[in-house]
C-alpha cells in the first residue's frame, strides 16, 4: 500500500474565530456544520472541505478563502 503524503495546507479557523471572537459552537449554530466537523478542520485533521461548507464559513466569518487556508512556503518536513 503506497504511503499517503501529508497534505501542507493550513486552517486558520482558529485565528479567524478568536479575531471575531466567536466559539466553535457559535459558529457551528450559525452555519448548521456539525460541531464535530468545524473542530476536525480546526484542529488540522481534516482532507477535503465541501464547497457549501467553505461558503458557509466565509460568509459566517466575513472572510475570502485564502484568509481561512493558507500554503506555507518551503515543502520539506
Amino acid at each position: 500500500m503506497p504511503v499517503e503524503e501529508p497534505h501542507r495546507v493550513v486552517c486558520r479557523l482558529d485565528q479567524l474565530l478568536a479575531d471575531r471572537g466567536l466559539t466553535l459552537t457559535e459558529l457551528s449554530e450559525r452555519i448548521g456544520v456539525s460541531l464535530v466537523n468545524l473542530s476536525v478542520l480546526k484542529n488540522q485533521r481534516a482532507r477535503a472541505i465541501r464547497f457549501t461548507t467553505l461558503t458557509a464559513l466565509c460568509e459566517a466569518l466575513d472572510c475570502q478563502p485564502g484568509d481561512l487556508f493558507d500554503v506555507p512556503a518551503g515543502g520539506g518536513q
